[in-house]
């Protein structure tokens, strides 16, 4: 299987960091230089721009991001079945797709606005930390709340499955 494209990259790291990244940042995270990234972003850019989407990039001051078209903030307040903003969602999105993550990891995927994301999301118990054994970070992993809010199941075991049948 080929690597995705790098407009596919991009994208990628937008919806994940939930916040405006700048070129050198994209760049970086991309391995590749600072021009390619800007011939893609704008590739990237003008596909959405030409699909009927919910989201959009934007460029602000430099920062590109990925967001949710103007208008539609209402729709989407209202079929959330909490308060937490788009960032904070992202966040806990990328922790239940990990379904263990240690703190330290999830600031590198999300950047340092993760700090706040898991003070929020402990304080509205959708995750657990527990103190690393051998390191200095913590591990992040969800809670029953979690399960129960969102209706997706925990990860069962075979002899889980075997006892709930």
């Amino acid at each position: 299987m080929s690597s995705p494209s790098l407009t596919i990259r991009l994208e990628a790291i937008l919806y994940l960091k939930g916040r405006p990244v700048s070129v050198s940042e994209l760049a970086e995270l991309s391995e590749v230089d600072r021009k390619e990234v800007e011939e893609a972003l704008v590739a990237l850019t003008t596909s959405y721009a030409q699909r009927e989407s919910a989201l959009e990039i934007v460029n602000q001051n430099g920062r590109f991001g990925l967001q949710l078209r103007s208008g539609l903030g209402d729709l989407v307040k209202d079929l959330l079945p909490v308060n937490l903003s788009t960032a904070t969602l992202r966040t806990l999105a990328t922790i239940a797709l990990k379904k263990r993550i240690l703190q330290s990891d999830l600031v590198e995927l999300r950047g340092s606005g993760a700090y706040d994301h898991i003070k929020e999301l402990l304080a509205q118990e959708f995750i657990e930390r527990r103190r690393q054994n051998d390191g200095r970070s913590y591990w992040i992993t969800l809670t029953e709340k979690f399960h129960r809010t969102f209706s997706v199941l925990p990860d069962l075991g075979a002899t889980d499955l075997a006892e709930a049948a």
